[in-house]
């Protein structure tokens, strides 16, 4: 920030006593990717992350890319996501709370076979 006030370092004491009564090293993102549903037929990101209680941060964005399918708009999604997860454990880490587990929770079974198994779970148009 570069003019911080009372209130912003209200917030960061706020947070600060919120991580110091979890005290969890778990940082968990939901993400879900619904298929095409804009007028442009793009598809849109909706993720939640959670230390433990309550979302620390959540975020609902329009894809920026066409896709042909649900398990495409997963992958990019997964994609859009990772860089916030990333970002996230990093500054968790600065602030002095070590981070063990980033899990990233996908609900599209043909997404999280692609991930876990590159090419073997893909067809021949994947």
């Amino acid at each position: 920030m570069k003019e911080p006030d009372t209130d912003d370092w209200e917030k960061l004491l706020r947070l600060t006593k919120y991580l110091n009564s979890t005290r969890l090293n778990i940082l968990k993102c939901y993400v879900y990717a619904s298929f095409a549903v804009h007028a442009d037929f793009k598809s849109h990101t909706r993720s939640v992350m959670s230390m433990g209680k309550g979302a620390i941060k959540t975020m609902s964005c329009k894809q920026k890319l066409n896709t042909k399918s649900n398990t495409i708009a997963e992958l990019v999604e997964a994609d859009y996501v990772s860089t916030m997860i990333l970002w996230t454990k990093l500054f968790m880490e600065e602030q002095g709370y070590p981070i063990n587990e980033n899990i990233l929770y996908q609900d599209n079974k043909n997404a999280i076979l692609l991930r876990e198994n590159g090419r073997k779970s893909a067809g021949k148009h994947s």
